[in-house]
């Protein structure tokens, strides 16, 4: 009875170490994406991280609408916002209205060299203003390609590009993303596959059914 016991020990260290080692093995999680981020301008100047994206947005005559190209977090209170404040007189103030038509206010920040793809970099340092003057039905989306073309998006109505900026990419994980003090990522975050996942799950069981059999055993 008393042999069984340091072989069943070692059975159960080996399947932990077995387990651990799969998991230092996994690929780390995203910190984050390099993508356009898109935000709703709200009192005071200050942004606050869009809930619908631009092509679903309908803004009405008097918003502000920002745009942020970085690599930074998909979330609100992580992701990069626009550098310059949503201040609709500040981009608006001087476009005199006009009858069946809106004023939307749009910022658009390019980001920072840091954040740029390789081999390309941000069109312009300070960030782009200009007052759409669009329908009263006009999507966000619709408001900045009237002042921003071209536009670029992917399969998934992801948008990718404004004013043909990035050329190539669209949204993809970064893993080393830095922390932003302060833009609709793509699917996929680098994690544990489900194949890596079943080798995890199947390590564990072999270790659960040793301990049943040893604790059979002795109760024989």
């Amino acid at each position: 009875m008393r042999r069984r016991r340091p072989a069943v020990a070692l059975a159960l260290a080996l399947a932990l170490g077995s387990v651990l080692a799969v998991l230092a093995a996994a690929p780390a999680l995203a910190a984050g994406y390099r993508y356009w981020s898109f935000w709703d301008g709200s009192g005071g100047g200050k942004w606050s991280y869009a809930t619908q994206g631009p092509s679903m947005a309908r803004p009405k005559d008097g918003s502000v609408q920002g745009f942020r190209f970085s690599v930074s977090k998909d979330a609100a209170d992580q992701a990069a916002q626009p550098r310059a404040a949503a201040d609709f007189e500040a981009v608006c103030g001087s476009t005199a209205p006009e009858q069946g038509r809106k004023r939307i206010a749009l910022v658009v920040d390019f980001g920072v060299p840091a954040d740029a793809p390789s081999g390309e970099a941000p069109p312009q340092d300070a960030p782009r203003t200009v007052c759409a003057q669009v329908a009263p039905e006009a999507t966000a989306a619709e408001a900045l390609a009237s002042v921003a073309k071209p536009l670029r998006y992917n399969s998934a109505a992801l948008l990718c590009a404004i004013s043909g900026y990035p050329g190539q990419g669209c949204g993809e994980p970064m893993a080393d993303a830095p922390a932003q003090p302060s833009a609709q990522p793509a699917k996929g975050d680098g994690g544990p596959s489900a194949g890596l996942l079943a080798g995890i799950a199947a390590v564990a069981a072999l270790a659960a059914a040793g301990v049943w059999q040893s604790r059979r055993r002795r109760t024989r």
